[in-house]
């Protein structure tokens, strides 16, 4: 479980996140939803320890963030936005081996890790492609796989789908449905519900870096467009398909 209590962060005497409370249960999916500024990027950077509060603390499977940093980033996988921010070496396989390397496990279950998680991003072929030039959504691809082979509780995903083509964006989907389903915790963040509204258990919106709303999709869609977060269609909302996902276990 990832909690917060009485979050607050500031840059100078801009308040970005204003006592944020709120858990997320080991495999619930969240979508964190908002406006640019709205202070949802700066929230989920204190999940594992990017950003430090200045008031209030971060809890990550009942352990203080602050107090282990080693232990939240191992558990709390995070995506970047901008992908350039996370990508570490020369080329693809080895870019998406360097966590798994750093955990210590042996080559054949980092290979292991590495092949699966390649081919959850359509790059199951790329292994040995230089990372420098890849395009734009090919590297948000390494991204993601790079965090895929950690296997974290936790995944976060800061706008995942930027330059995603739409057999990338489907597999990425697929792929966090799966993660979900099998006990991983996914937090979504992003200004776009249309791709991601039907993976959600709970939909957060901030504005002015508080959580202006909290629920179930099919409860809270209709309040969603006054935040400046672009919402698909009522329809789409009601036909979330639950099919693959077993019982929640909590």
């Amino acid at each position: 479980m990832i909690r917060t209590e009485g979050l607050t962060h500031r840059y100078g005497d801009v308040v970005a996140v204003d006592d944020v409370s709120l858990a997320i249960d080991d495999g619930e999916c969240v979508v964190l939803a908002g406006a640019n500024g709205s202070g949802k990027t700066t929230l989920v950077r204190h999940f594992n320890g990017l950003l430090e509060p200045d008031e209030g603390r971060v809890e990550v499977n009942g352990r203080d963030v602050a107090g282990d940093l080693v232990a939240a980033r191992t558990v709390v996988g995070m995506v970047f936005q901008e992908p350039r921010d996370q990508l570490v070496a020369a080329t693809v396989g080895a870019d998406v081996a360097f966590g798994p390397e750093n955990l210590g496990l042996a080559r054949g279950e980092i290979d292991r890790r590495v092949e699966e998680a390649l081919a959850a991003v359509n790059l199951a072929n790329r292994r040995e492609d230089r990372v420098d030039e890849l395009s734009g959504g090919e590297r948000e691809r390494v991204a993601i796989a790079g965090a895929l082979a950690m296997e974290p509780d936790h995944l976060v995903l800061d706008e995942p789908f930027t330059g995603l083509d739409d057999p990338a964006r489907k597999s990425v989907l697929d792929r966090l449905r799966a993660l979900s389903a099998s006990g991983t915790g996914v937090v979504i963040v992003t200004h776009d519900l249309r791709d991601v509204l039907g993976l959600a258990d709970r939909v957060l919106a901030m504005a002015d870096g508080r959580v202006a709303v909290d629920g179930a999709p099919g409860d809270v869609v209709d309040s969603l467009a006054g935040y400046d977060i672009r919402v698909p269609e009522r329809a789409e909302a009601d036909t979330r398909d639950r099919s693959a996902r077993p019982p929640r276990r909590c």
